[in-house]
């Protein structure tokens, strides 16, 4: 992904947040037989407070990509969607697509047998705590013989990135009442309501104008 420097995304807290709400993420690899990718859940690394993640891959999916023995290019996908030149006002204009992206590139560390299904428990245990009555790991129906022969068709995952390039392209090249334009129009109920990218481009667009409040403060 080639880097904007008015759509540059650098702050850890955020882009920890992206990861948080978007953990479904295409792993790609570079491979003697050429790119590979796949589709997995990942968490944040709960022990650290950078961009560090776990995650697991099927046995078959670990032999195609070669994991922990070259770079591994994690894309995670944020909020998304089309923004039409209707919204732009009378003038000449072209649609585009707004997007929050972030690429997280490093060589995967293999996680233990007993840190795997830590992780796997966390995994399940994120996803199954919105329901009423949860479904985790250790409980009944699943005994220990099942869960463990679980794991060992997984290969656990733990990934640093040593590269980070992360992109929030929301607008921010357009003047303060398109901005709000466009975000009226995805979070109402046209034909491209979009509730999820108007809270990006809310939140961003909030920031932007926090920051301009703190730097003419300070010029006072």
């Amino acid at each position: 992904m080639r880097q904007n420097p008015s759509f540059a995304f650098t702050d850890v807290g955020e882009l920890r947040r992206l990861i948080d709400r978007n953990p479904w993420v295409t792993l790609v690899s570079d491979t003697d037989e050429g790119l590979v990718a796949s589709h997995y859940a990942v968490l944040l690394d709960d022990a650290r407070d950078d961009l560090t993640i776990v995650g697991h891959v099927g046995r078959p999916d670990d032999a195609i990509h070669g994991l922990g023995e070259r770079e591994l290019l994690v894309v995670v996908q944020g909020p998304h969607g089309y923004i039409s030149p209707g919204w732009y006002g009378d003038g000449p204009a072209v649609p585009t697509w707004n997007f929050v992206s972030a690429h997280l590139a490093g060589v995967p560390e293999i996680l233990s047998t007993e840190e795997n299904l830590a992780v796997l428990d966390r995994l399940v245990a994120r996803f199954e705590s919105r329901r009423d009555d949860p479904r985790l790991m250790w409980e009944r129906p699943n005994d220990r013989d099942f869960v463990e022969r679980l794991e060992r068709g997984t290969v656990g995952f733990r990934l640093t990135p040593t590269r980070v390039t992360a992109k929030r392209k929301l607008s921010q090249n357009r003047p303060d009442e398109v901005v709000e334009t466009i975000i009226g129009e995805l979070a109402g109920d046209g034909p491209f309501r979009n509730p999820a990218l108007a809270e990006e481009m809310r939140r961003s667009q909030d920031a932007r104008a926090a920051a301009r409040a703190r730097a003419e403060e300070e010029a006072r």
